[in-house]
Order: structure tokens, then sequence, then C-alpha cells
């Protein structure tokens, strides 16, 4: 985690609304770029950069195939999605599941509908049913999962990036992985930041490495040249360690992800993200 930016988890005890509390349908409120200010200085924003850098943490230095338990909350969650006693929540909560598998009609997908599926889940843990116990399960389980479930809509109807950079760009379609995937490789004994471009270094570690099933994707969608087909990952492969790689990804996705107004224009707000600016503790 950069240095300064530790958050507490948005899923705390004090955070969990009411049975009571009236949940609302998100909408959209940044409709100009000057509304960019509200979004920065939102309950929303911190929340959400908070869940991002919580989950950054709970995954340093472990693998995919690490033995995370799960809460009983997360089983009713499989099974129920939510608890009966929070059922008004539900419309509030999907909302950010429905954004989060691309556009239907330009069939394409981004950061932006990425950051819609990690907003679902932190509304989850807002309203308790998943838990800060729960935060490598999250990472390793279910976003994991998502990553899999995208990888295979980006393949078989060849999506269009959204908003993408092209060469200049990280990726074309996601960045979250990458932040948790070089955390869980800080102070690794023997992988370093230029093994990731190394093939071999790839194909034997990428079951176990969030950031290297990321890059053998590339590999499989793209061809040519890594230096010419991904840039900035060529860049970042000569950085001396994953705690700078980690730490520069972070400040990366906040310039080109969270405070872009492309990408922030389509999020929506309500009851557990609102727009209304952070109130100081």
């Amino acid at each position: 985690m950069a240095e300064g930016e530790r958050h507490s988890p948005p899923d705390s005890s004090e955070d969990i609304p009411p049975a009571t509390q009236n949940f609302i349908i998100p909408k959209k409120e940044i409709h100009t770029v000057p509304d960019m200010g509200k979004w920065k200085r939102s309950q929303a924003y911190a929340d959400y950069i908070g869940f991002i850098l919580t989950l950054n943490e709970g995954v340093k230095g472990k693998k995919l195939t690490f033995e995370y338990k799960v809460s009983e909350e997360a089983e009713n969650l499989v099974a129920t999605v939510v608890p009966t006693h929070l059922a008004a929540a539900v419309p509030e909560v999907a909302v950010y599941l429905k954004e989060s598998v691309g556009n239907s009609t330009r069939i394409d997908y981004g950061t932006g509908h990425e950051a819609a599926f990690a907003a679902f889940l932190c509304c989850l843990c807002k309203i308790g049913v998943l838990r800060v116990d729960d935060q490598i399960a999250i990472v390793f389980k279910v976003f994991d999962r998502y990553l899999e479930v995208m990888r295979k809509l980006q393949k078989t109807y060849r999506m269009e990036p959204a908003g993408s950079q092209g060469v200049w760009g990280l990726d074309d379609f996601q960045f979250l992985p990458f932040i948790w995937g070089s955390s869980q490789l800080i102070d690794h004994p023997y992988l370093e930041p230029r093994h990731f471009v190394d093939e071999k270094a790839v194909n034997e570690n990428h079951k176990d490495y969030m950031f290297l099933e990321c890059i053998l994707f590339i590999t499989e969608m793209k061809t040519g040249p890594f230096a010419e087909h991904s840039n900035q990952l060529w860049n970042i492969s000569a950085v001396p360690s994953w705690s700078k790689v980690n730490q520069g990804l972070i400040r990366m996705y906040k310039a080109e992800c969270l405070e872009k107004f492309p990408v922030i224009q389509h999020f929506k707000f309500g009851s557990l993200l609102p727009i209304h600016p952070v109130t100081s503790c």
C-alpha cells in the first residue's frame, strides 16, 4: 500500500446500515467535467478507494491458492444474495452488478465496468454480507472468478475496449488485478518485476499470481513483440521492486481511471455510495 494511503475498511460495524435505512436506486451525478470535484470529495470516493486499498493490503504476499476462511455471511450471499432482513438493499446493490459486465449496445467493456463490480463488492461489505475476514476470498475467489467470466466474454464476443488508450494504456480491459496482483508478489523470494515478461516464468507461476494471469491473457490475445503491444507494462517490468510497482499502479489508477470524466460519468450513486462530501471523523 502506498505510504499515507491506509484507510479503515468500509465494512466496519458502524458502517453497517440499519434495517430501517432508506435504500435508493443509484443514479448518475457526474454530468460535466466540473462535477468531478464532487466525486473526489464524496463519501463514495473515500469508501471506494478505501475498499480497494484494504483488499490490496489483505492479499499482500499471498498466492491465489491461499487457504482463506469465508465467513457465514458470505455463504448466505451465494445462497440468497443477501439475508432476508436486508432485502430492501437488493435493488440498490444490484445496479452495480448489472453495470459490471459491459455495455450490451456497444458490446464494449473497460475499467468503468470493472469499477462497478468492485463497487458491488464494496456495497456487500457495507451492508455486512461480506466482512473484513473475507477480504482475501473477495479477491481470490469472487473477483478472480469475475475475471474468468469477463475474459470468456471478451474472447467470445470480441468486446471492444471501452476508453482504451491503446498501446499507451496499461491494459485494454482491466486495472485492479494488476494492483492486487502486484501486492501478492511483494517480497517474493525469487519472482521480480523483470520476470513477468519472461514466458517461462509466466507459464510456471500464473496459477498462483493474479498479475501473471493478466500477462498470460494478454499474450494469448495479442500478437507481436510484448514491448510493442503492451509498452506501459514493458516499462513497468524495469521497476526494481514489486512494492514500487504496487505504489505506482495505485497512483496510476487514481489518475487514469478514478479522475477521468469519461470513466466516472457513468458511475452511479445511492445511499451506500453517496455523492455527498465525505464527513470528517
